[in-house]
């Protein structure tokens, strides 16, 4: 007998012409043809989603009540010598986590690390309204809409529930804990920086909205530095790396790098930095460019 040709639109075709002969629904027609060409190749023809393989994920609220998806890339291989895997926060992981985790995975030397996406519940790449406010500080009276000035409140929920969370599942290395953030991320990113400095050892931050509410960041990075510098904060092991795309705006790519040449001073106290431009990259490319090397910049530092 002659094989079933499997051409563009031949199971539409066919689903809609066994429903209108024997009148069955759409449904019933879809699983009598499955059937039939599985008996005719050989090969189940039913369609199902993608999974990442050596992924989890689990749902968890603030203290608000908003609701996220916690994405995590589990570790692979042996346990490192720290007793514990690294950890790495991906912010906007609707869009970034799965081309980070695939990142991970290809290169044999980050396979025991663990990314921990920070997503939104639905399938949208970016939750404009949920990211507005979770990322920003608060606007005043007239400025508010989309609602802003949760920043504080993300913090708490990453530091008191979901790292704690985190560390339930997983033996993790206290002294390797990542942020990772694009964009209005890269703004929270700085902002952890600046205000619990102390909450991650390494902050990376891409294409940062440093214009946002007239250079709201301007403050908490004087204080910052002052604190550094007066050596009340403690900055040794801990490292900034500012990332833009070179078909970013030149106000971009400006502000970034003129942060990066004023926090460079705190080398003396500990504080790594660095800048990079990846060429040909716009605002929405640079994240899926720079992968590898977001993952080299904080999985191979040293601090024991």
């Amino acid at each position: 007998m002659k094989g079933i040709c499997i051409t563009p639109g031949f199971f539409a075709r066919a689903i809609l012409t066994i429903s209108l002969i024997t009148g069955v629904s759409a449904v019933q027609a879809d699983r009598v043809m499955a059937q039939t060409v599985e008996r005719e190749t050989g090969q189940e023809q039913r369609e199902s989603r993608v999974e990442l393989d050596q992924t989890l994920e689990w749902q968890m609220q603030n203290q608000r009540g908003d609701s996220y998806r916690i994405l995590v890339s589990k570790p692979e291989g042996d346990l490192p010598y720290t007793g514990g895997y690294p950890v790495i926060y991906v912010l906007d992981a609707n869009a970034y986590f799965a081309s980070l985790h695939e990142a991970k995975r290809a290169q044999k030397q980050f396979r025991q690390a663990i990314i921990v996406g920070i997503a939104y519940p639905g399938e949208d790449p970016h939750n404009f309204m949920r990211r507005a406010y979770d990322f920003s500080p608060p606007a005043p009276e007239g400025k508010n809409d989309p609602p802003q000035g949760g920043q504080d409140e993300l913090l708490d929920f990453l530091s008191a529930k979901v790292m704690p969370a985190v560390a339930e599942r997983f033996p993790v290395n206290a002294s390797q804990q990542s942020l990772y953030g694009h964009s209005f991320g890269g703004m929270f990113a700085l902002y952890a920086l600046f205000t619990r400095p102390a909450m991650f050892n390494h902050y990376v931050a891409a294409s940062p909205s440093l214009w946002w509410s007239d250079r709201y960041l301007l403050q908490h990075e004087r204080r910052f530095r002052q604190q550094v510098e007066a050596q009340q904060v403690d900055v040794i092991h801990r490292s900034l790396s500012l990332i833009v795309g070179g078909e970013e705006s030149l106000q971009t790519q400006q502000d970034a790098e003129q942060l990066y040449q004023r926090v460079t001073g705190l080398s003396a106290y500990g504080l790594r930095s660095s800048f990079y431009v990846a060429d040909d990259e716009d605002h929405m490319s640079v994240p899926f460019s720079i992968g590898a090397r977001v993952l080299r910049q904080v999985l191979q530092s040293r601090s024991e």
